[in-house]
């Protein structure tokens, strides 16, 4: 099935010169705390926390976004926090390529690895380790500390296990999010 061209206006969106395409009508609080891999689309709506960091020095990165990444309209993507002996703390959130996430999806995750895909309206719970190579169906609730493995399907809420993905998934996932990068193209 084919991608179908996606038109943006181009006075709605920023570009990069690493090929980022960032909505103006996103919220990006703390970008100097984020880090973006490149060829990267931030949907209107989108909101990222850079600003939610540790106290005192150290992990000036607070969200690492890997290459040919979507951010669906309406996604919230916040670092993970914890009180650990008596402190409040914000860790970082990694974030690998070739990683799309669906519209309204709530993501809290400490790692998200390269090629997987998570649905809308998806709650992804306090330092959830998503390996590579998976699929979180819509409307599906991760809950904190789950670690979801490799070639899995997870979906429902709490999300449970579903099925296996084929070897062939990185393949699949590297070529939709090119493809769609490639058709996300400004109206001029």
């Amino acid at each position: 099935m084919d991608t179908p061209v996606v038109y943006y206006n181009r006075s709605e969106y920023i570009e990069t010169d690493t090929g980022n395409k960032v909505s103006r009508a996103s919220v990006i609080c703390g970008s100097q705390n984020i880090i973006l891999g490149g060829k990267t689309i931030i949907q209107t709506e989108c909101v990222i926390r850079g600003d939610l960091r540790r106290t005192g020095g150290g992990h000036a990165v607070v969200v690492a976004i890997g290459r040919y990444c979507l951010l669906s309209r309406g996604s919230i993507i916040r670092p993970p926090y914890k009180t650990y002996k008596g402190m409040f703390s914000y860790y970082p959130m990694k974030i690998g390529d070739h990683v799309t996430i669906g519209e309204g999806s709530i993501i809290e995750a400490a790692t998200i690895g390269s090629h997987v895909t998570i649905g809308k309206n998806c709650i992804i719970g306090r330092f959830a380790i998503i390996k590579d190579c998976c699929c979180i169906t819509d409307n599906t609730v991760i809950p904190p500390n789950t670690v979801v493995p490799s070639f899995s399907v997870y979906s429902g809420s709490p999300g449970t296990y579903q099925d296996e993905l084929p070897e062939c998934t990185q393949e699949l996932y590297e070529n939709k999010t090119k493809d769609y990068y490639a058709k996300f193209t400004a109206k001029d």
